[in-house]
């Protein structure tokens, strides 16, 4: 797909970008390039490719999911000026 100069100055109002007139022709030429780029990539065939995670074979090394701190959340509440169901109720803000 060819960009023209009116798709950059459509693209860029649509995007509220403001490009100087000096500043177009270099970005419909930049842009042009990654709209090529990208045809390039989708014109290759990866149908047996699998699907992956991450392109090395690792695993993340991840540490054992504890608790730490004692559950408090009846010691906090008592203060609250008002609870409902183990809840912060608060004023309603929206009609």
């Amino acid at each position: 797909m060819k960009l023209t100069r009116q798709d950059v100055e459509h693209i860029a109002h649509l995007a509220r970008l403001e490009i100087g007139a000096g500043e177009i022709d270099g970005v419909v030429e930049k842009l042009g390039r990654i709209v090529s780029f990208v045809d390039q990539l989708q014109a290759a065939d990866t149908g047996s490719v699998a699907p992956m995670a991450h392109p090395l074979d690792m695993a993340q090394r991840l540490r054992a999911d504890e608790v730490t701190e004692a559950d408090r959340r009846d010691d906090y509440q008592r203060n609250a000026s008002a609870v409902a169901d183990g809840f912060y109720t608060v004023p309603r803000v929206i009609e």
